[in-house]
């Protein structure tokens, strides 16, 4: 069983300070909370940005700054900017957070048109999902295949066998929006991605923990932090990203699973190692 990867998604585009005052908006903020998450064992951030008063954006001047802070603070952390952005961007919008310097070993791909609630539609077309395979693959980033259900497994399947990503594929398994967050549901996942291919996976909200500690059982890698949950348990929010990411390696020990270092998290997902 590989060393456990773990990834925190420190802000997100939905979550803000109403729901936990410690979620990060201005640069200062971003860096602390990823410090907070690397300090505690994380060796992956995935990364969405703010302007100060807590509006999302994919604006590549803002990720740029975030990502020098972040590197200033963890200077070996993997760094993966989402392409999500949020609901109602562009494509091209989406994808400036790919355009920054140095360019991210990783970036989210997000597989599949998706319902997030009332009219809520975050929409990703065959052909979106294809452009941004073919663009990752020019500027030499990894995506990492977010997917909310089955169907999505199988369009991310799709667009690699038309060669616009390529084997071995790593995949997030985001439990808990489009599709229930149990055991059950895990397993389904985990047992339809091909063999050699590496995942992650997150429950949203109250089933972030549940799917957290099957997944270390499972041979999965674990994602948490404030954009998918901002509570420890019911009524007792996070006092930081970092708290969450202690649980994760609090759970891991339990279950005699050793948490990956960047540098092994890079060896696992097939990434260049970090050069000096």
């Amino acid at each position: 069983m590989d060393k456990l990867i773990i990834s925190c998604c420190i802000c997100g585009a939905e979550v803000t300070k109403e729901n936990n005052p410690a979620v990060p908006y201005t640069v200062e903020e971003i860096a602390r909370e990823a410090k907070s998450a690397y300090d505690a064992g994380a060796a992956l951030i995935h990364l969405h940005v703010r302007w100060d008063d807590g509006t999302p954006t994919q604006d590549k001047g803002r990720f740029q700054e975030c990502v020098d802070a972040i590197r200033k603070v963890c200077p070996d952390v993997i760094i993966q900017p989402s392409t999500g952005g949020a609901v109602g961007m562009t494509d091209l919008e989406r994808l400036q957070s790919t355009e920054i310097t140095p360019t991210p070993e990783m970036a989210t791909l997000d597989c599949g048109t998706c319902n997030f609630g009332g009219d809520e539609i975050f929409i990703n077309t065959d052909n979106t999902i294809n452009n941004f395979g073919d663009i990752m693959k020019e500027r030499g980033i990894k995506p990492e295949c977010e997917v909310f259900d089955k169907g999505m497994i199988d369009l991310a399947l799709k667009a690699a066998k038309k060669g616009h990503i390529d084997y071995p594929i790593h995949f997030d398994f985001v439990l808990g929006v489009q599709m229930t967050a149990t055991v059950r549901d895990l397993v389904f996942m985990a047992t339809s991605i091909p063999a050699g291919c590496t995942w992650t996976a997150t429950g949203i909200g109250r089933t972030s923990w549940d799917i957290a500690a099957a997944t270390i059982a499972m041979g999965g890698h674990v994602r948490v932090g404030f954009e998918d949950n901002v509570y420890m348990s019911k009524g007792v929010l996070a006092k930081s990203n970092g708290e969450m990411v202690e649980r994760v390696v609090q759970m891991a020990k339990l279950m005699n699973r050793e948490v990956a270092t960047p540098a092994e998290a890079r060896e696992i997902l097939g990434l260049k190692p970090l050069e000096a």
